[in-house]
């Protein structure tokens, strides 16, 4: 079972990191120039883009889920029908963004602190990226369907190309055109585009015969859509709990100044690096745990959960260590602003731990997600953000400032971990 979950895992890993890396690569693009307030555009745009995409992950997350469940069942037809289906979502949503994109980027920017001209860039940011959404959202459904499939790979070599093309579109747009962060949100958007294409080209390879069994009344069979929308309102408001609390962050830094907004931002961006790492035993744990629900072996169930804890520990022990060691060179390598550098190193401490504080939370987010057992996911996360980060941070910002915001993110990751524990005999083991 550990090589199963390495063939799931690794190609996920490959496929994930490109995405931090994109981020690390487009801040260092900004870094690099003469402004901190380019870092701070690139941030602030990227709020509303986790606001948008961030809240549509369940398309990726319940399609992954259910695929794998019907998988288990050998279901064909199924199978083709969650794709469909939630392709036909992805679609209209995208549709709906473009129409609203004038009002969603005035909202906000009203919502969101920071300086006129952080602000003035980041809308342009936004007006470019925005018109990716269609096909951000439809990667979103192919990306959870192939997984479900138990096929890690296409996903993989999805992500790989159309990150590579986004770097080196950026690459060319901000230093070969004197573009600024306008050419970074350019070469997002064609890139996504690119990467809905190679899917869809994928899919025709591998399971253009599994087109026979689309169906109209199937996509939109009232049983069926009751329960997909059921699952994906618990794990819309899941993921708004984590936009919440992550723009929340984002915002109360940009309140401070521009310094501390850069700062934060940097730093963050340690944590997207490390969850996109564990998130590769997670998505593992997506298909394996909804093949073994879908085919009800219980004991194969309980046996992945204890395999994913065990290479998910492993995995953030490691980055502890090397957070511990380099975050100092990593800053470098991210930045050339010596005031930024200087200014992060009160909060280092922070990240060097949330690995260990955050691991279990996205190990159990896959194993929940497989098992579409979204209620008790929900519940976890509500419970985190409401009664866990808010308070420490309202209690201890008058004093710890910033510190306050780190440590509420910290305890934040840490409840999540923890409630999903607690929750996972009667949500999972009890409801098969």
């Amino acid at each position: 079972m550990n090589r199963e979950i390495l063939r799931l895992a690794i190609p996920n890993i490959v496929s994930n990191i490109t995405v931090p890396l994109l981020g690390l690569i487009d801040l260092a693009l900004m870094g690099h120039l003469n402004s901190e307030v380019y870092i701070g555009a690139i941030a602030l745009g990227g709020v509303i883009f986790n606001f948008i995409y961030w809240g549509f992950g369940f398309l990726r997350m319940s399609t992954s889920g259910f695929a794998a469940q019907a998988y288990g069942k050998t279901d064909t037809t199924e199978t083709t029908t969650v794709l469909a289906r939630a392709l036909a979502v992805a679609l209209f949503a995208g549709i709906i963004i473009l129409a609203l994109q004038l009002p969603i980027a005035w909202a906000g920017f009203e919502v969101i602190g920071g300086s006129d001209e952080v602000k003035t860039l980041a809308r342009e940011y936004f007006l470019i990226r925005i018109w990716a959404a269609p096909a951000a959202l439809s990667l979103f459904v192919f990306s959870g369907w192939f997984l479900g499939m138990q096929n890690a790979r296409y996903p993989m070599i999805i992500a790989i190309a159309a990150n590579v093309i986004n770097i080196l579109l950026s690459v060319l747009f901000v230093f070969g055109l004197n573009m600024k962060s306008e050419g970074v949100a350019l070469g997002t958007a064609l890139s996504q585009y690119a990467g809905l294409l190679l899917a869809v080209v994928l899919f025709m390879k591998k399971y253009r015969q599994l087109l026979v069994h689309v169906h109209p009344h199937l996509i939109f069979n009232l049983k069926r859509l009751t329960e997909f929308f059921r699952v994906n309102t618990d794990i819309f408001i899941r993921s708004f709990c984590i936009i919440l609390v992550f723009t929340f962050f984002t915002s109360e830094s940009a309140s401070t100044n521009d310094t501390i907004l850069a700062v934060n931002s940097l730093l963050i961006q340690m944590l997207l690096f490390f969850s996109f790492f564990i998130d590769g035993f997670a998505f593992a744990g997506e298909a394996m745990v909804g093949k073994y629900v879908g085919a009800r072996e219980i004991a194969q169930l309980k046996k992945v959960v204890k395999l994913l804890f065990f290479w998910g520990t492993g995995l953030a022990a490691a980055f502890t260590l090397v957070y511990f060691s380099g975050m100092n060179i990593i800053l470098k390598l991210l930045t050339s602003q010596k005031e930024v550098i200087q200014s992060a190193q009160p909060f280092l401490v922070w990240i060097i731990f949330i690995p260990l504080a955050s691991f279990s939370s996205y190990i159990w987010d896959g194993i929940y997600i497989g098992a579409t057992a979204s209620k008790a996911m929900r519940n976890s996360l509500l419970i985190s953000a409401f009664l866990v980060f808010a308070p420490i941070y309202y209690l201890l910002h008058p004093v710890w400032e910033n510190h306050a915001l780190w440590l509420a993110m910290f305890l934040f990751m840490f409840g999540r971990g923890l409630f999903q524990t607690l929750f996972f005999k009667k949500a999972i083991l009890k409801a098969q």
